[in-house]
């Protein structure tokens, strides 16, 4: 009797990562690696790695949709694979695309018919949108001032001081002076009427916010517009406005249909909106629409026939993904009006959940309005103990993400915790966020001051180097005190954020 036994490859025959050498060696950082790996060892040692990021749905400094339904998630990933740009080869995706244009100019009331062509274009966010819609705004008043015999080499734009960054990026990197209306105390979005005394024979266009991006609050566009209107017509200029309707474009329409904000307004000329916050579509897709062809001027357009037939193109990049535009278009059928409407007054009702359990703790002060963005900005009665930035560094632990930062000038002595209610937060979280915040509270009184600390290090500096100095001793106020306390926590939350952005 022959006795026998079978070799197996221990390899081919069982296989873990965990078993293999991949988990006990240190992922490339800076090189690309020399050899390959299988390709389900590299999936699990990104994939755990990834687990130490935080929960997209506990990101409440996010406005940027963080769920979608199932089937539209499988619409996604069945076009991946498909480049926006070769509407040649997607003319189907190339129509959704046109489809969501139209849908969007006629919610914010475009003059255009029931069957013409709305003029606008699909972006990867409204940074994109904002910066084309400048770029035509430019284009424009150098047009004119050409025409005219004037200079055109000193353009600038009137904002808020609460505008997003990426009218900043807009400012610098196409040369455009940027005014900035400050803010007051109390009064944190742009004041119409000081927007307009700004405004010069040089303005290319005034913005406006809809959803400021600290409160939420919509901005007067109504009041501005009347306003400028009445000076376009005492200088016989022609300044326009843009809304910057990132955040609010997909709120405001359902919620308050008659608020006046959009293209109703004469010189209301583009609008920007992100499909991918309040448009209920994952990042990154947005959209700007022009009221009519005439205010985007065709030299900024550009033709391509290298895919195939003459295709036009207005967009500051080139190649792009399909699946965003989808999804928005997939969204706009599904809800139609009467969905969005619901998902919007749901986000309200949840807001006004959490403000009233914020109020009813006594810590607190709402900054954040009723009418505006779904959002609860507030901030604490009493800072001379503790400050919002040790309240957002606390709350970490039970996974909330809460962003705390101060005002913009001339407010940047208040500091604010901003909770932005999404689709997918529901109530059952708004008040578990509520208890969460009132444990934090009770932990953080029972702590040392830490304000107090660093009040106390500032004064004692001070004092220290007048007595050195055999000078009379000043002290600092605690309005001051608190500034300097609140520039501390600012530049320590900033030190831990690394990485290029």
């Amino acid at each position: 009797m022959v006795i026998s036994t079978a070799a197996t490859d221990s390899d081919e025959s069982f296989y873990s990562t965990f078993a293999s050498r991949y988990v006990r060696t240190a992922l490339p950082r800076f090189k690309m690696p020399e050899n390959s790996m299988p390709k389900d060892a590299a999936y699990q040692v990104i994939n755990d790695e990834l687990m130490l990021d935080g929960n997209p749905r506990l990101n409440l400094a996010s406005f940027v949709t963080t769920w979608m339904e199932p089937e539209c998630n499988d619409l996604i990933m069945a076009s991946i694979n498909k480049n926006y740009v070769d509407m040649d080869e997607y003319p189907v995706t190339t129509e959704l695309q046109n489809r969501c244009v139209n849908m969007i100019a006629h919610l914010f009331n475009a003059p255009v018919g029931g069957k013409e062509t709305a003029v606008g274009v699909g972006t990867v966010g409204s940074s994109e949108a904002i910066m084309l819609a400048g770029l035509a705004f430019k284009r424009n008043w150098q047009n004119r001032r050409k025409a005219e015999g004037k200079p055109y080499d000193k353009p600038n734009i009137v904002t808020g001081a609460n505008v997003q960054v990426c009218w900043e990026k807009f400012a610098r990197y196409f040369e455009v002076e940027l005014k900035e209306v400050k803010l007051t105390e109390g009064y944190y979005v742009m004041d119409p009427v000081k927007a307009v005394e700004m405004v010069d024979e040089n303005t290319i266009c005034v913005a406006a916010i809809l959803g400021s991006t600290l409160t939420g609050e919509f901005e007067d566009v109504k009041l501005l517009n009347d306003l400028l209107s009445k000076k376009n017509k005492k200088t016989g200029w022609d300044t326009p406005i843009h809304v910057d309707a990132a955040s609010g474009g997909f709120v405001a329409p359902f919620i308050w249909p008659d608020l006046e904000w959009d293209f109703r307004l004469p010189l209301v000329k583009s609008i920007n909106v992100s499909g991918h916050k309040y448009g209920l579509v994952y990042a990154g897709v947005g959209w700007v629409v022009w009221r009519t062809k005439e205010d985007l001027p065709d030299e900024l357009i550009f033709h391509i026939n290298y895919l195939g037939s003459d295709q036009p193109t207005f967009t500051l990049n080139f190649s792009k993904g399909s699946s965003q535009i989808i999804a928005q278009y997939y969204q706009f059928i599904r809800l139609g009006f009467e969905g969005y409407k619901r998902v919007m007054e749901n986000c309200l009702e949840n807001a006004r959940v959490l403000r009233e359990g914020l109020e009813k703790t006594g810590r607190f002060d709402i900054v954040s309005k009723d009418k505006g963005v779904p959002l609860v900005a507030f901030s604490l009665k009493d800072s001379s103990k503790h400050t919002v930035f040790e309240i957002a560094e606390s709350l970490r632990r039970f996974g909330w993400i809460i962003p705390a930062y101060t005002m913009p000038a001339n407010a940047q002595h208040i500091a604010v915790l901003r909770v932005v209610v999404r689709e997918d937060f529901n109530r059952s979280l708004a008040e578990r966020l509520v208890s969460h915040i009132e444990q934090v509270l009770k932990e953080t009184d029972s702590l040392p001051s830490r304000v107090a600390v660093q009040a106390s290090h500032i004064v004692t500096v001070d004092e220290t180097q007048d007595n050195m100095d055999g000078k009379k001793t000043v002290k600092k106020s605690s309005r001051e005190i608190q500034e300097e306390v609140t520039l501390y926590w600012r530049r320590l939350a900033s030190e831990k954020i690394t990485g290029a952005c």
